[in-house]
């Protein structure tokens, strides 16, 4: 996807004035020899490649596994900027939280006549097993991830929801531990606000969400699918991190009506599993039988509270793209506020005006599947042939409920350290957010996607793109 003419860059102003936020930054950069810098960012790629961070692209063949590419140049946030991000990320995440309650209780805001019953009547996440049943704490959305996109100043949007399995959290954090590594005299000269207690702030904020089985210090493990998925580094990383246990499904087993994981000397229970299982495969005694990476029976313990689960089977309903498409509505009926972090505009292909309207103008806009991720199942209109355009307007046709149409946006840029020098790229972030019953806590940073090739607007790992530090700014 090629850039728009005209785009907020995050470093300096169109006259080359450093904005304040990298000023301590760019006087460091001024002082430091090039060739010095370019020998840091190999050390960079090398540290990357002996920790072993990849993830897995998926093709017709054999999954390919490749290295993330990391640039050495922080993405910087001020302070009174994240503050008032935060603000915003708070108010949507409790939104979401207090969404998911109602859709599997009173459903309210069905009632109420502010969303379609058929948004999850016919959508796979939503889940009727948890119809009428409360998690521990009433907490849904353990862990989020809420991709923000600039395109000014003061110009935020919210891209997309991630409240099933949000990942990425592992390379903010390698990312982070690479640049201290790197550059330790930087650190001490600028102040920044830490990530690196994520992984314990993450322990405690699972423990506090335990069940009323628990007895005594938290249980807490990382179920994984295991060493074949593509974000099992994460997973493995993670635990390690929280100290917590790293299981498969062949790991647990139901015993005495508690979920037990299989130690040196027997079996002992588990009261918080953090699951990179997707629900389908979760418990093939509820959903699919074939499945070799759930636990059999592990919903029954589930709903008789005798165990966590996070997220929450069913959250998956909060990353559908018709469900992002009113997301206003949604905050600002549990909340009583408008939206402090809007939506991109977005077109619902299900409605047969806004159809009419996409159908008119796929050449400009960005098509979606209303349940894809990844950069995979989407039309970029400005990049695409004629050819590509026709196919994906009988797509449309055929089946307009599975699709949504945005704008292409102008994104923000940050540098990139390239051979010639910083160069502007663009790039979004994905803050993370922990729920527990009594806090929303926010990690100041998150992960910042970046895209690597000039003009290009596509940030997605598996599409290409990098990732880099995010700074926000002691006060």
């Amino acid at each position: 996807m090629s850039e728009p003419d005209d785009y907020f860059d995050e470093r300096s102003d169109a006259g080359g004035t450093i904005r304040p936020a990298y000023a301590a930054y760019d006087d460091w950069f001024q002082q430091q020899e090039t060739q010095a810098l370019r020998r840091k960012h190999r050390e960079a790629e090398g540290q990357f490649r002996r920790t072993g961070i990849t993830f897995n692209v998926y093709g017709e063949d054999e999954a390919e596994e490749r290295l993330i590419p990391f640039d050495m140049v922080p993405r910087i946030i001020g302070s009174a900027e994240w503050r008032k991000l935060s603000r915003g990320i708070e108010q949507r995440v409790s939104a979401l939280n207090a969404f998911m309650y109602d859709l599997y209780h009173r459903q309210e805001i069905i009632r109420a006549g502010r969303i379609p019953e058929r948004l999850f009547r016919n959508n796979a996440a939503w889940l009727p097993n948890m119809v009428g049943f409360t998690p521990p704490g009433g907490v849904y959305t353990h862990i989020v991830g809420i991709d923000l996109v600039r395109t000014g100043p003061d110009d935020w949007f919210v891209l997309e929801d991630n409240a099933r399995t949000p990942s990425g959290v592992s390379y903010m954090l390698e990312n982070r531990e690479t640049m201290m590594a790197m550059f330790p005299d930087l650190f001490s000269q600028v102040g920044v606000e830490t990530v690196s207690n994520y992984p314990r702030r993450l322990a405690k904020s699972l423990a506090a969400c335990a069940p009323a089985a628990a007895t005594g210090k938290p249980v807490v493990a990382v179920l994984t699918p295991g060493i074949y998925n593509s974000a099992y580094f994460e997973h493995a990383f993670l635990a390690d991190q929280m100290g917590a246990e790293l299981v498969e499904g062949s790991d647990l087993r139901v015993i005495d009506g508690r979920v037990a994981m299989r130690c040196t000397h027997g079996y002992q229970p588990v009261d918080v599993i953090y699951r990179r299982v997707d629900d389908e495969f979760l418990d093939p005694l509820t959903f699919n039988p074939d499945s070799m990476l759930g636990v059999p029976g592990i919903m029954d313990v589930y709903r008789a509270g005798g165990v966590t689960i996070a997220n929450a089977p069913g959250t998956g309903v909060c990353d559908d793209k018709a469900i992002y498409s009113f997301m206003p509505e949604i905050v600002e009926f549990y909340t009583g506020e408008k939206p402090l972090l809007p939506n991109v505009q977005t077109w619902r292909c299900a409605d047969d005006d806004s159809l009419a309207y996409v159908l008119d103008n796929l050449a400009e806009l960005v098509v979606k599947e209303v349940h894809g991720s990844g950069g995979y199942g989407m039309l970029i209109g400005p990049t695409a042939s004629k050819r590509e355009i026709e196919k994906f307007r009988k797509k449309l046709v055929a089946d307009p409920e599975n699709y949504i149409a945005q704008p292409t946006l102008s994104l923000s840029t940050c540098p990139i350290f390239t051979k010639s020098g910083l160069a502007p790229r663009h790039v979004d972030l994905r803050p993370y957010v922990l729920v527990s019953p009594d806090k929303i806590d926010i990690t100041p940073g998150g992960l910042t996607r970046v895209a690597l090739k000039k003009g290009s607007l596509v940030v997605n790992s598996s599409q290409g793109g990098g990732t880099k530090d995010t700074w926000v700014l002691k006060e």
